[in-house]
């Protein structure tokens, strides 16, 4: 049971602080906040379920998936990278709310949960920086059967406990913005849009000083 607990305390504290659920709230709240509480709660249940599968299987079939189809985990990085710089620049050149006017729309939650696999889920909430975490810990695992369904269970488990979080983050992420306020909400998403696109650049980097490491003229 020990080792359980020190496997499952290894899979949450390698993906919590990735995954960030708390600092990604101000995030999702300004992307939904023409949606009501309830749509928002729907919203990020769909959302905390997507990532709970979505890290279970990189961390199970993620690195034979890679190696079916001859992709290393550095062009993975790189990829994601250039997505994720691509979403946080997106969010920096948006408009606060006070500069384009409040505009209300009608949704429905047919809508809604089409946004909830990407990009809420995908890259917003579990990254490329999230997946590459889990996929290295599934590589490490031992691969004889015993080992390997107790270390499936420890991740899912380290995967639900993250999971939880992000929909208690989600869910509840218009009480964090009526204690903030509208200009506190928009200076806390700039911030956080900044620290997305940064966040972009290291993982693009990661990747490219591996790929760049491994060509000869690199090597010394």
């Amino acid at each position: 049971m020990m080792q359980v607990a020190k496997s499952i305390l290894l899979v949450v504290s390698a993906l919590f602080p990735i995954v960030d659920p708390i600092g990604g709230s101000p995030v999702f709240l300004s992307l939904t906040k023409d949606y009501s509480p309830e749509t928002r709660k729907l919203l990020a249940r769909s959302i905390a379920v997507n990532s709970f599968i979505l890290l279970v299987a990189s961390f199970t079939i993620g690195s034979h998936v890679l190696s079916f189809f001859g992709i290393s985990l550095p062009v993975v990085q790189v990829g994601g990278g250039l997505i994720v710089i691509s979403t946080g620049w997106a969010m920096l050149k948006q408009k606060d709310e006070n500069e384009r006017g409040a505009v209300s729309r009608s949704v429905n939650c047919t809508d809604v949960l089409k946004e909830a696999f990407y990009p809420l889920t995908l890259p917003l909430t579990v990254g490329p920086g999230s997946i590459s975490v889990a996929i290295t810990l599934g590589a490490n695992e031992p691969h004889h059967l015993r080992a390997s369904l107790l270390a499936i269970l420890t991740a899912a488990i380290g995967s639900a406990l993250v999971a939880a979080t992000i929909y208690l983050s989600y869910g509840f992420a218009d009480r964090l913005g009526a204690i903030i306020g509208p200009r506190g909400m928009n200076v806390v998403l700039k911030l956080s849009a900044f620290l997305i696109v940064c966040i972009g650049v290291q993982i693009l980097w990661n990747g490219t000083s591996q790929l760049l490491g491994s060509l000869p003229s690199f090597r010394s």
